[in-house]
């Protein structure tokens, strides 16, 4: 019998840093918004579902090599877009095939979370989906509206209290520089303001780093937008992280940070405001912006 010796994964997998020990699981492609201007991560790929013999053979394969396996991501900018009853019936083929999954997470956008009802929430939350990202990018109004979102600050406040109700647990994205120069303070003191109001577990702070498919680069271009310097991104990571009063895990290590920061919230903000200050003192807008031309890929 001939049987698949790898997974179905079509394009580039992203996965967030904390999911790094959980299986993966194709269950969409690309994404059902693909319109941020600030994105390229999709090019041309369309949104779609995984097939159920594309699933059933991946699980297979999973079977044969992680039999244990406890956590299981779901890949795909949003999965969650999937309908409740979708989402149902794919946590319980997981555990025909994995019977030790304990939980299972995945992307979502807001739209999302607010298409499904409390009652659909509780019962994605009893079927073991108890973490889910969400690429909030900022909680500015009008951020968000120039980026195409797709979302507002009230849409996100509302769709995590319904998140807090069912208790599930979510964990946000923040994007220095998104704003544009001379916003990101701005942008730092309105996303504050939201974030204060919910319970975010873990935050990842990223830092908007753009490639020449990007949407936004013909705003660039038109002057429609102007990135912000890196000494400002700097300087808005540091009016967030003093601003923020819910207990969170800040991450803000990866690739796009050029000076990289991780730590507890409250516990540990002293210590992440004194390492900004000494990476303020030392900042050199020339060496950082030629780090950030140097990113090939994120």
């Amino acid at each position: 019998m001939n049987e698949t010796i790898s997974q179905h994964f079509t394009g580039t997998v992203w996965r967030p840093p904390y999911e790094a020990y959980s299986v993966l699981l194709q269950a969409t492609v690309s994404c059902t918004h693909h319109a941020c201007k600030f994105c390229s991560l999709y090019g041309s790929l369309r949104f779609r579902m995984a097939t159920r013999a594309e699933l059933e053979s991946d699980l297979r394969l999973i079977a044969r090599y992680q039999p244990r396996a406890r956590r299981v991501f779901l890949v795909g900018a949003n999965p969650f877009a999937l309908s409740a009853g979708r989402l149902i019936r794919l946590a319980d083929l997981i555990r025909d095939y994995l019977p030790r999954t304990a939980t299972i997470g995945m992307f979502a956008r807001i739209a999302d979370v607010l298409r499904k009802s409390p009652e659909e929430l509780r019962e994605l939350r009893a079927r073991g989906i108890t973490g889910i990202s969400i690429g909030t990018e900022t909680g500015d109004g009008p951020t968000l509206a120039f980026m195409n979102k797709g979302c507002t600050p009230d849409g996100i406040l509302q769709a995590c209290r319904r998140l807090d109700e069912a208790r599930i647990e979510y964990y946000f994205t923040y994007m220095t520089g998104l704003a544009g120069a001379g916003n990101g303070l701005r942008a730092a003191r309105n996303t504050v303001r939201l974030f204060n109001r919910l319970h975010p577990y873990i935050l990842s702070v990223v830092s908007l780093t753009l490639f020449e498919d990007a949407p936004l680069a013909a705003d660039i271009a038109a002057g429609r937008f102007v990135p912000a310097p890196e000494r400002e991104r700097l300087e808005e990571l540091r009016e967030l992280v003093a601003g923020l009063d819910v207990p969170l895990t800040l991450l803000a290590d990866t690739v796009s940070n050029p000076v990289p920061l991780c730590g507890r919230l409250p516990e540990d903000r002293a210590r992440i405001l004194a390492e900004l200050d000494a990476a303020l003192a030392a900042a050199d807008e020339a060496t950082l912006g030629e780090y950030r031309r140097r990113i090939v890929h994120l």
